[in-house]
């Protein structure tokens, strides 16, 4: 799988629909000592959503991500701020400092690395100190819509093997990643989606078909269908949680 230019043409649905992560995620990283200056490499940081909200908390962020069309969306909705470094690089190989950061984040983006490549990374540019964050926004899979919105996307999208993972990580690829020694926290962070919303945000996943192919259009309205059972008064609430795994390795 081409994973560098899996979102190439997705860039702009993805700046449009994409949410942010729970702000009391932040809270907690706070706990962790991030801080006003902190250094933060966000990796696979793709158009700068999680970028935006840890510049927000006034740190330091090297935005590393290898995708141009992704890396120059962030370059241009975040370049007032002047802690924002953008960086062309990889996961496996950052071009940053030995010893540089506090903060190793990865927002929606751990499964896309060769994860021992990218922990012998995170163990050189990290202070001795640092902690690596890997982050989800996670759908409530216990909710009938998003059943229903997975059986959907799955006679839909051929590439598609499940939310969240999608993912293609579990307990055990996090534990081994960390040597057994994380925190786990969940946060609630439900979604909101006018139609519009929703069908861009559907279209910005890897697996959806692209205007293209022959099943573009049927899922665009199999998609509307799914909109209109489960709105009201115009507004889709997706069952949603952020999630965080924060350790050392």
């Amino acid at each position: 799988m081409d994973n560098l230019n899996l979102f190439s043409d997705k860039a702009d649905n993805y700046v449009k629909a994409r949410p942010s992560y729970a702000p009391a995620l932040l809270d907690k990283l706070e706990e962790y000592g991030l801080k006003k200056g902190s250094a933060v490499a966000d990796i696979g940081s793709g158009t700068g959503i999680f970028t935006r909200q840890l510049l927000d908390k006034g740190a330091k962020v090297f935005a590393v991500e290898l995708n141009d069309k992704m890396r120059q969306k962030a370059e241009t909705s975040l370049e007032k701020f002047n802690n924002f470094i953008s960086v062309n690089a990889s996961a496996e190989a950052t071009s940053l400092a030995d010893n540089s950061v506090n903060f190793v984040t990865c927002a929606q983006s751990f499964h896309w690395f060769d994860k021992e490549k990218f922990k012998i990374e995170c163990n050189r540019i990290l202070k001795q100190d640092g902690y690596v964050a890997l982050i989800w926004n996670t759908r409530d899979m216990s909710s009938e819509s998003v059943k229903e919105l997975s059986n959907l996307t799955s006679k839909n999208c051929p590439k598609f093997v499940g939310f969240n993972g999608g993912t293609r990580v579990n307990e055990e690829m996090i534990s081994e990643f960390f040597d057994g020694k994380y925190g786990y926290f969940e946060f609630d962070n439900p979604l909101e989606y006018d139609e519009k919303k929703f069908i861009e945000r559907c279209l910005s996943s890897s697996y959806s078909p692209k205007e293209c192919d022959e099943n573009y259009s049927p899922y665009v309205a199999n998609c509307k269908e799914f909109f209109e059972k489960f709105q009201k008064d115009g507004i889709y609430k997706m069952p949603n949680v952020s999630v965080l795994y924060i350790g050392k390795t």
